[in-house]
């Protein structure tokens, strides 16, 4: 099935945001992705990084230091140094879990549900070597920002591959359906109920031209609002219908979140998941 059907199917898809977390499981971690697909995620989203000697991880570039206690990059170390560290927990205590490798943990989810492969701006060309040596294109999304030079080496090095890009302004998205690239929709980020890629008009706009809109409800730094305060915090601790509700009933089409189980149970029981 592809991922149009099954949006059709279940109305909202939900995404796991680095997988599902909590305890002693680490985020972007094998039993993340694992405790993902046994929530019932949709889509897993994870972040990559390369190593001196060029092996792509599992790791968010920039937060080395809170996942791994590393005090610098992965990008300055070979990986017989990277794969030495332990992942560490939300108490930044260290687990028994290693940083694995993207090649692991794509095998891992072969057929289970999509991946979403974010900075994938950063390595594309090695990247989409590896998913199509795998022959996972089909199961693969790969995201980028709107910017003009991330999707030159989308359209060079993985143009079949399903992309979304990460809008902020509607008026982004008669310049990414020129561009040759298997434009599949948008990951919009808005921080006012107004914003041009909030509004129902563009939503109904992206679903005429066949395309998908993805909203985070993630909330990793409150002070960077990602969904104008409908978000992963205000449906856990006040009401989910004035977070994951008015996001479904607005129209888009995919939500990330922390929160995968919870999320779904509600949309599956107002009726607003298939």
């Amino acid at each position: 099935m592809n991922i149009f059907d099954l949006a059709k199917e279940k109305k909202v898809l939900i995404v796991a945001h680095r997988g599902v977390c909590g305890g002693n499981i680490p985020c972007n971690s094998i039993p993340a992705f694992k405790a993902a697909v046994l929530a019932g995620a949709d889509v897993i989203e994870l972040d990559v990084d390369k190593t001196s000697d060029g092996e792509l991880f599992i790791q968010h570039p920039g937060m080395e230091y809170i996942h791994l206690r590393m005090n610098d990059s992965i990008k300055g170390h070979p990986s017989a140094y990277v794969e030495k560290f332990y992942q560490h927990n939300w108490d930044l205590t260290p687990t028994q879990y290693r940083i694995p490798r993207l090649r692991d943990v794509l095998e891992l989810l072969r057929g289970k549900c999509f991946i979403n492969i974010d900075k994938f701006w950063e390595n594309p060309e090695q990247i989409a070597n590896l998913i199509r040596e795998l022959k996972m294109e089909d199961q693969i999304i790969i995201k980028t920002a709107d910017n003009p030079e991330f999707l030159d080496a989308v359209e060079r090095f993985a143009p079949e591959m399903p992309f979304m890009a990460l809008i902020r302004d509607a008026a982004a998205h008669e310049e990414l359906k020129r561009r040759k690239l298997n434009y599949i929709g948008g990951e919009v980020l808005f921080d006012n109920e107004n914003s041009s890629v909030a509004s129902p008009e563009f939503i109904d706009l992206m679903h005429r031209d066949n395309k998908l809109v993805w909203v985070n409800s993630i909330v990793y730094n409150y002070k960077a609002d990602l969904s104008a305060g409908h978000n992963d915090d205000i449906s856990m601790s006040e009401s989910p219908d004035l977070g994951w509700g008015w996001l479904a009933r607005r129209g888009f089409d995919m939500i990330q979140t922390d929160f995968v189980y919870p999320c779904k149970a509600y949309l599956e029981r107002e009726g607003l998941r298939g």
